[in-house]
């Protein structure tokens, strides 16, 4: 566990970002997705890419451990907390230049629906593919952000770095730079953010005028697709897919087919709308879920040969895993599994075959 924070770096850190904007063991659990983690040592809300800029030198001068919180989307927050500074990132301003169909918003900024909406309203395509996602522009720039291009084809995978221009930048080196796409070498889940100590600060779209009904129709479909798969975080909160891609086989469909659909540990559950997704069913701690995505990883280990690497971010101190062992709870009526949709998905294609 790393050293308390020092009186005389927490007075100098004060100094810094002002005594009436810096705040002593803030819970995380409700800045998170998951709905789950303990308090902070200290925590700052940055409300614009200068106060974001000034809060991440401060404590790289100071040396004081920090994390950049988003929307708390993909992460896992330890019950122990975080034992450092968290800057949570407000940084939410977006504008639109009509004249070259650029759309700027500091990284704070959340794609669904701020940013989108913004974009859509002036008649400019690009990010609406985005629709449902939860994430800022920052963490949308540190995953290459994705989904499926738009229906009926559905034959593509569309990335945010299609549509990037430029971002503005605070190296690990404290420069303050602007770069382009090329610099972030874009792949899959994957971007130069995640082997630098790079900040985004803020973000240049390069859009494209389209018809606004065509824009709110994709999204509508987006929007539907996602219902169908995905959880509501407002009521069975997650932080996303668990486990990595695996390529020709689905992390997904591993856990499926070794029957771990509606595991339960403490108050952690593999929810049976999709199986690489667990949700918190209330009171779920970090313990419960580290258990449960263990239980899961050895399962599908001794069944299938393929070990499950997690792709969510641990961040803070945690407590041992939950000793309590694992059980199933039956599928809730009206939820369709992965499995159950592709067998429809199947019988329509066979039935669609036999008319014509």
């Amino acid at each position: 566990m790393p050293p308390a924070i020092s009186e005389t770096t927490r007075k100098a850190l004060l100094r810094t970002l002002g005594a009436d904007r810096l705040r002593r063991d803030v819970v995380l659990a409700p800045m998170t997705t998951f709905q789950i983690g303990g308090p902070a040592d200290l925590f700052f809300e940055a409300t614009s890419a200068v106060e974001l800029r000034r809060a991440i030198e401060a404590a790289r001068k100071l040396d004081i451990p920090y994390f950049l919180l988003g929307l708390g989307a993909n992460i896992l927050v330890g019950d122990r907390g975080f034992r450092g500074l968290v800057i949570r990132n407000r940084a939410q301003q977006v504008s639109v230049n009509q004249n070259t169909n650029h759309l700027h918003a500091e990284s704070g900024a959340i794609i669904w629906r701020d940013v989108i909406e913004t974009a859509v309203a002036a008649g400019l395509s690009g990010l609406e593919h985005y629709a449902g996602i939860p994430s800022t522009v920052g963490g949308a720039l540190w995953q290459n952000l994705h989904f499926l291009s738009p229906p009926p084809a559905r034959e593509r995978t569309m990335y945010i770095e299609e549509v990037l221009l430029e971002a503005e930048l605070l190296t690990e080196e404290n420069e303050h730079k602007t770069v382009g796409v090329e610099y972030f070498n874009f792949g899959y889940d994957q971007s130069i953010l995640h082997e630098r100590d790079d900040v985004v600060l803020s973000a240049t779209f390069q859009l494209e005028p389209a018809d606004i009904d065509w824009m709110r129709n994709t999204i509508s479909a987006n929007l539907a697709w996602r219902s169908e798969r995905h959880p509501p975080l407002d009521t069975e909160p997650s932080a996303g897919s668990i486990f990595q891609k695996i390529d020709g086989i689905g992390a997904g469909r591993l856990i499926d087919e070794c029957g771990l659909l509606g595991t339960r540990i403490g108050r952690a559950e593999v929810t049976h709308r999709h199986a690489n997704i667990i949700v918190n069913r209330g009171g779920a701690t970090a313990a419960d879920v580290r258990a449960l995505i263990q239980h899961v990883q050895d399962t599908v280990a001794r069944e299938t040969g393929y070990h499950l690497e997690t792709e969510i971010a641990m961040i803070g101190d945690f407590a041992p895993p939950t000793s309590s062992p694992p059980y199933q709870v039956p599928k809730p009526e009206g939820i369709i599994t992965a499995k159950e949709r592709a067998q429809r998905g199947k019988e329509q294609r066979d039935v669609t075959v036999d008319k014509k």
